[in-house]
């Protein structure tokens, strides 16, 4: 039960923490200028950016489990909530 009651915030930290590894070696790359580096001082951008786009598919492919975990999460909070509007709906049609 405790690994699905935070799925959404391990898929968060996830993210964040793949994100700042991908920064990480980008800025090393930027450093060792294997990549080159961002036009009139926009080095930080660049980095960002690059880091953002390699970071989207590698989380697609590696944080599969915890987005699903994170789903059913999700799913079975919409269901609850549905199912209580339709208690609550029913009880006002019954008045």
């Amino acid at each position: 039960m405790s690994s699905k009651k935070f799925a959404s915030l391990r898929y968060t930290a996830s993210r964040v923490a793949l994100l700042a590894a991908c920064f990480a070696v980008v800025w090393v790359l930027c450093y060792l200028h294997v990549v080159p580096l961002g036009a009139n001082n926009s080095n930080l951008v660049w980095m960002v950016l690059l880091a953002l786009i390699l970071s989207a598919p590698l989380s697609w492919v590696l944080l599969r489990k915890q987005r699903d975990a994170m789903s059913e999460q999700i799913v079975e909070r919409v269901d609850r909530a549905k199912a209580r509007m339709a208690a609550t709906a029913g009880q006002e049609d019954g008045v």
